[in-house]
């Protein structure tokens, strides 16, 4: 099965190069990079143009604020894969990352995994290459343990763990939890189910409502079971500080209430969506 993995991001070249080196270590290798870009920059073609080792797109709009439903939607439009996988351009897949997404897939199902935010100390040493993410995912339950802890600063700590997602432990005590939260930065579904609901809706402009509040109750009302794919798909998030496209549009009690009555319409497809493009 043919994987597009679409990754969000706002000139973080740095960032991104570590996604394209975690994606080079796969497990699984029928997959495509699709760098959706919230911004037109010279520098960021220039890097995509780089990237030689795996098979990559890029589609990018003019900066007008945030504007990241929009993008996303951009990308899902060009991604030629039956099955998407989303993550932000922050995002650092584990080996297994795709491997699981994939071994989890479901039609009628939306997959929706949990991050390992990650403190500065290990943030800095992975951006300047003194530690390998491959390495650092290995040392989780090891060596490294006690000094991840320290640093991390929003806990989650456990989303760290890989479990097998054939295995007993995973089968037993993730797979059979249903009612999962969706979560923007890693999440999957095939293809034919985000053309269903006409992708993310950009009527919410910047707020983050579009990215996993409101699509989560579309897909829930298009007929579509949420199932939980943590601690076998996994990511490690990098610390940064909030920067300054973001800050400010988190104000969202607004835009909560619009998603509110539309909910109550039960109209699951976007009203600004992929069909507009």
């Amino acid at each position: 099965m043919k994987v597009s993995i679409i990754v969000a991001v706002y000139k973080d070249i740095e960032a991104l190069s570590l996604i394209v080196k975690a994606l080079e270590k796969q497990t699984y290798k029928n997959f495509e990079l699709v760098v959706a870009e919230d911004n037109d920059s010279k520098e960021m073609r220039e890097y995509v143009k780089s990237i030689k080792s795996i098979d990559v797109q890029h589609t990018y709009q003019e900066d007008k604020g945030v504007r990241k439903s929009r993008s996303v939607n951009n990308a899902i439009l060009k991604a030629s894969g039956e099955y998407l996988i989303f993550i932000d351009g922050d995002c650092v897949p584990y080996t297994t990352f795709v491997e699981s997404h994939v071994t989890l897939s479901e039609t009628n199902t939306v997959l929706s995994g949990r991050r390992f935010n990650l403190g500065p100390k290990f943030s800095k040493l992975l951006r300047a290459g003194d530690l390998d993410s491959f390495v650092l995912e290995k040392r989780i339950l090891g060596r490294s343990t006690w000094a991840l802890m320290r640093d991390i600063k929003e806990g989650h700590f456990e989303s760290g763990i890989y479990l097998n997602p054939k295995g007993f432990l995973f089968q037993k005590f993730v797979a059979s939890k249903q009612n999962t939260a969706l979560l923007g930065c890693n999440y999957s579904c095939f293809k034919s189910d985000m053309l269903k609901i006409n992708g993310l809706d950009e009527s919410y402009g910047a707020s983050p409502v579009a990215d996993d509040t409101d699509i989560e109750w579309r897909f829930r009302k298009a007929g579509l079971k949420l199932k939980s794919c943590k601690f076998a798909a996994n990511i490690f998030h990098l610390y940064h500080k909030r920067n300054n496209k973001t800050s400010g549009v988190f104000e969202i009690g607004t835009e909560l209430e619009i998603m509110h009555q539309r909910k109550k319409k039960e109209n699951f497809r976007a009203l600004v969506g992929l069909t507009e493009h």
